[in-house]
């Protein structure tokens, strides 16, 4: 059982000042594996007003200093590599051998690597004539990340904003907050100054607005629902913060008729199912050509029979339960849907699969086909291992059913050459797109079009967030 009193408030781990006890679920066997701390509105307050202190003197640091800090960072984050990841398996139930470890844990030290590299070459100043233009911090940023991808997101906040000179406070999210927890640990072993980078736990809902609305704060960068980021943008706007928001998708996955079919399939369907599922960037609506049908149908559901389902700590395992009771009650309401409006079961549906823990949040890896985009299932984000496939009848009909979605966050491509897939992805109106199968690139832009947010996280996209842009007029040449 895990315990954690304390939230980390200028340099130190303190009591809350008006808290309480939470309890932490497994999502493997829906049983309690630790508390943690809740802080209150007046804990968010005054991690705030720390981080406005600290700010004074952090923001003028040079970037040699910013920069040998960031490596301190990375060494000792290196050392808690597999404190990480048996985390972040405990919290949200990723498998550890098949995702904590190799992905989970590691991308979190691959943005603050990333954050060096963008920092040794990050134009800070440049002159134009007699003009100096310089990028400074923006200032103290409130920071609030999600459960499906805990060190991803907080790293690619807390990364950019200490390698600008910015002060922070991380609100991680309370479903799966043991990861951020060893992450502040990390932080205070390598010396980030006093009030620099705080972190308190509570539920969202209550801190979210003193986060968002706080006059000292001046940048919400929130991970989230779309919701949430449209609640938080108007908790900001009496003051006029910016606001840098990734938030929902619902990505398609375009396989052209020229493509190798069973290779693009494949990696769509195992695509979609990873980490249950629970991916903004998810393929969740794949578009094939209507007259392969057949064909895809049957591709997905030999991927769908050979997929692993079960306990995270079995060697074995390839997708672990859902992160928590809420979201599995979601995604089986979301199957259920489907099922009414007509769209044809492919594999998986509601229930748990067989030969799991009956407490824990399991869900069936499920596949529709003959789904309208039009229908909920095609429409909205379900974030779980729910696959749509949509037939078209041909390649500007595709490029069609990609863009109408409210969201616009990332897209995938399959053809037989890169020039016929790239073509098809200048088209797509999203953020990102994959094309044959390709992975993320931790150093390009992150972030999506129309609902799915605002702004760009990762590399050097992710650097200009977090700086405002000062003109200095009059500066000999």
């Amino acid at each position: 059982m895990r315990n954690y009193e304390h939230l980390y408030i200028d340099g130190q781990w303190v009591k809350p000042i008006a808290g309480r006890a939470h309890q932490v679920i497994n999502p493997a066997t829906g049983a309690v594996s630790g508390t943690i701390a809740f802080g209150g509105e007046a804990d968010a307050v005054r991690a705030i007003e720390v981080a406005h202190r600290a700010f004074a003197s952090y923001s003028q640091t040079s970037v040699k200093e910013r920069i040998d800090l960031l490596r301190s960072i990375c060494s000792v984050y290196e050392k808690r590599l597999g404190d990480i990841a048996e985390a972040v398996t405990e919290e949200m139930g990723a498998p550890l051998e098949a995702l904590s470890r190799p992905v989970q844990a590691v991308i979190g030290l691959a943005h603050f690597q990333t954050a060096v590299a963008v920092a040794e070459k990050y134009e800070f100043e440049k002159r134009q004539g007699s003009t100096l233009i310089a990028r400074e911090p923006i200032g103290v940023c409130s920071l609030i990340t999600p459960w499906n991808w805990p060190m991803n997101q907080v790293a690619c906040k807390v990364a950019p904003a200490l390698a600008v000179g910015c002060t922070m406070v991380l609100k991680p999210s309370q479903l799966a907050p043991y990861s951020a927890l060893i992450f502040a640990e990390v932080l205070h072993e390598a010396g980030v100054p006093a009030g620099v980078f705080n972190m308190i736990n509570g539920e969202g809902a209550k801190l979210g607005h003193i986060l968002a609305s706080h006059p000292l704060v001046d940048m919400v960068s929130l991970t989230g629902s779309t919701q949430a980021g449209a609640t938080l943008s108007k908790e900001s706007a009496d003051t006029i913060k910016k606001m840098s928001l990734e938030l929902g998708g619902k990505s398609a996955n375009i396989i052209l008729d020229d493509a190798d079919f069973e290779t693009a399939v494949t990696q769509g369907v195992e695509s979609m199912m990873r980490n249950t599922g629970q991916t903004c960037t998810a393929p969740s609506r794949m578009l094939v050509p209507e007259h392969r049908l057949d064909e895809v149908e049957k591709i997905a559901a030999a991927v769908c029979a050979r997929i692993v389902v079960g306990d995270p700590l079995d060697p074995k395992t390839q997708v672990g339960p859902a992160a928590n009771e809420r979201q599995f009650q979601k995604v089986q309401s979301y199957i259920e849907k489907g099922i009414e409006e007509g769209a044809k079961l492919v594999s998986g549906g509601v229930g748990k699969p067989a030969g799991c823990n009956e407490r824990g949040f399991f869900i069936k890896p499920t596949v529709f086909s003959r789904v309208d985009n039009k229908m909920v299932i095609a429409q909205e984000e379900i974030f779980g291992p729910v696959l749509a496939i949509i037939p078209y009848k041909d390649e500007n009909d595709a490029v069609a059913i990609a863009n109408d979605s409210p969201f616009g966050l990332s897209g995938y491509v399959s053809s037989a050459t890169v020039e016929h897939a790239q073509a098809v992805a200048k088209r797509m109106r999203t953020g990102m797109v994959h094309i044959n199968g390709a992975g993320p690139d931790v150093a390009a832009p992150f972030g999506g079009y129309k609902q799915s947010g605002l702004g760009r996280e990762w590399g050097a996209a992710g650097f200009d967030e977090f700086v405002e842009i000062k003109a200095i007029m009059g500066v000999s040449a």
